[in-house]
């Protein structure tokens, strides 16, 4: 049988439609009854409301005629009644759906509450208005007036709660009335359809629930017989196709549920990583507080016992230590930076490939360091890129043996990938601020033009005029020139001194030593003072903005020996290493006091809090150690670690 004629859906539809009907003509004339009892109550309490604040008005007058403390403020209550009322009323007019309450629909009721309206309007309002702005002489004649028409309007009031009481009262008969129908319809229909259901639907899905049963009791075997042409015989043959099926199926469908709940849980889990991960680091911060979050995350994800990131710095073709965890202080001091050419991380970095392996048996070829003599049993290495740019390598170590899953290296390469574009965002937030920095030159080059420049034009003028005066004897005229000059140079020299506390220089990035060197050479050829200079270790390359204020305290430093210390040598050391940098500016001075010297506070030594403004600005710690007699010695230690000098501070 393929083609079954569907007798079985048109009956039902066909029954079905006609108890719709009749059930839905019930339901309407129930839906306009209950919509005409909606918020019929709140109608009628409100209604009823106005009553008695109608006598709280004419109390209320009465109260203002009176001579007491508190009668001069009873009109102000008289307005806000009145306020309320001209309220209740429109929420009757108009209804309230927030409550709710709903507008009179009943042409009584309506007509009652017109005549509310009206002689609240025409007669009741205004004799209150009047009274409110009346003088004491017309509110006694006023409120007599108001104590006529009281009586008549509250009767007004009574017949329209009246008529909205009568209305509700017939409506809700009416609405029991036909519930009352429809319950008795609902009994009459439920035996026919029970009956009907019985012979035409239940007893066949009898049968199909006991094939079904036999089914889920592992009797696979189970057919029913097709001995109808409607659906439901459709159903037996859907049912006995399905049995053959599943007989065919079941010994491999739990297997493969089985995979494809590990598949999916593992791709929830990837999943998971990459959200918190990502969610890290589109934050903003510094570039140490980036890697160290990065390498907390995915270590504790994949459960590695150790984790390293490096930064490749393509000027040096070195990999620099970063940030790092679980590894030994001998493991830090081997590899807090390496050429590209001496191990496994510079393999990944030169190729492109990311590895995994253990390192009893690592791949031909490969050059391994110190994760061999750490004891790691297991190694992996991992690209930092941006745009096919290299970033840099992040490595996980672990103890014992370790399998990484292919889906484990694509998460990690595209993990490494979200990390470089931190990176690379970071560095250009640094530019950014390098470029700041030079239109703040700019900005200040404009500021020299247009104050010490015209100051200068403006004294070289003055000082001809005084030659002019000199050579023809004038010397009251040349003293008044003199005092202006002596004006302008003052005003010249304030300028130079704001704009020295604001000033600011550039230096190019990893060319810290030659501008130093540079100072150095410039500040010996205008004082003839001996300078040294010294720089050791190696380590990270600074932020441009880092180098920027380094070299500003430097010259500040130069600036106070030539004005104050009368030193005959200079030394600068600069050294770098793991932990940081160190600047040590000395001389051998006069020195001074630096706690008792009441002129280190003075403007003279504004360069003092320059420079220690400077060093907060980038982290760092300055300090001065000085001697009368004994020289003077400026430090500046910019710890690698933001974290290291807050806990040193």
């Amino acid at each position: 049988m393929s083609v079954f004629s569907g007798k079985l859906s048109r009956k039902i539809v066909g029954t079905l439609f006609v108890f719709f009907l009749v059930a839905l003509s019930a339901i309407g004339m129930t839906l306009y009854l209950s919509w005409q009892l909606e918020g019929v109550a709140a109608a009628i309490n409100d209604a009823g409301s106005q009553r008695m604040r109608t006598y709280r008005i004419g109390h209320l007058m009465a109260r203002s005629l009176e001579q007491t403390a508190d009668a001069a403020v009873v009109p102000g209550h008289v307005e806000m009644e009145l306020q309320r009322f001209d309220h209740v009323l429109r929420d009757l007019r108009q209804g309230d759906p927030a409550r709710p309450m709903a507008p009179p629909r009943d042409a009584v009721v309506q007509e009652e509450l017109r005549a509310v309206e009206s002689a609240w309007q025409d007669t009741i309002r205004p004799l209150v208005q009047d009274f409110v702005h009346g003088t004491p002489a017309t509110r006694e004649v006023l409120l007599d007036r108001f104590d006529l028409e009281l009586e008549h309007f509250v009767g007004r009031i009574n017949e329209l709660v009246l008529a909205m009481e009568h209305s509700y009262a017939e409506n809700t008969r009416l609405l029991r009335s036909v519930q009352a129908a429809l319950v008795i319809l609902a009994m009459i229909g439920t035996l026919i359809l029970v009956r009907f259901f019985m012979q035409l639907v239940i007893r066949p899905v009898g049968a199909l629930h006991k094939g079904i049963l036999r089914m889920r009791n592992g009797d696979l075997s189970v057919r029913l017989p097709v001995t109808r042409d409607d659906e439901l015989g459709s159903l037996a043959i859907g049912f006995n196709q399905m049995a053959e099926h599943l007989q065919v199926a079941y010994a491999t469908l739990e297997q493969r549920v089985e995979a494809k709940t590990r598949s999916l849980a593992e791709r929830n889990r990837e999943l998971g990583i990459l959200y918190e991960i990502t969610a890290f680091l589109s934050e903003p911060a510094p570039l140490e507080v980036l890697c160290r979050g990065y390498l907390e995350r995915i270590r504790s994800a994949l459960g590695a016992d150790a984790g390293a990131v490096r930064l490749y710095a393509p000027d040096t073709d070195k990999l620099y230590l970063m940030t790092h965890e679980g590894l030994s202080e001998e493991f830090v001091a081997r590899e807090h930076e390496m050429h590209c050419s001496d191990c496994l991380c510079g393999d990944v970095l030169q190729s492109g490939m990311p590895v995994a392996f253990d390192t009893v048996s690592p791949p031909k070829g490969m050059r391994l360091r110190t994760c061999v003599r750490e004891g790691f049993a297991t190694a992996t290495a991992f690209n930092i890129r941006y745009n096919k740019q290299r970033i840099g390598v992040f490595n996980l170590y672990f103890r014992e043996t370790t399998t990484v899953s292919p889906p484990e290296i694509d998460l990690l390469e595209t993990l490494g990938q979200h990390l470089g574009v931190a990176v690379e965002n970071q560095r250009l937030r640094s530019r950014e601020k390098e470029l700041a920095v030079s239109e703040e030159r700019n900005l200040l080059a404009q500021e020299l033009h247009d104050s010490i420049a015209q100051g200068l034009a403006f004294l070289n003028i003055q000082v001809q005029l005084l030659q002019d005066s000199l050579r023809k004897g004038r010397t009251e005229e040349a003293m008044q020139t003199a005092g202006q000059l002596r004006e302008g140079v003052q005003e010249s020299y304030d300028d130079v001194r704001e704009l020295l506390v604001h000033f600011r220089t550039r230096v190019n990035q990893a060319d810290l030593d030659a501008a130093i060197v540079a100072a150095l050479e410039k500040f010996e050829g205008q004082t003839g003072i001996q300078t040294e200079f010294r720089s050791s270790g190696t380590g990270m390359l600074l932020e441009p903005a880092d180098e920027i204020q380094i070299m500003h305290i430097i010259q500040e430093s130069l600036s106070n020996i030539r004005k104050h210390a009368r030193a005959n040598h200079v030394s600068v050391a600069l050294e770098r290493s793991v932990r940081g940098v160190e600047v040590r500016v000395k001389d051998d001075g006069v020195g001074f006091d630096p706690v008792n010297d009441p002129k280190v506070g003075s403007e003279r030594h504004v360069g003092l809090s320059i420079m220690r403004e400077r060093a907060h600005r980038i982290g760092g710690r300055w300090h001065i150690e000085s001697t009368p007699g004994g020289g003077t010695q400026v430090c500046l230690v910019l710890p690698r670690n933001q974290g290291e000098a807050d806990r040193d501070e």
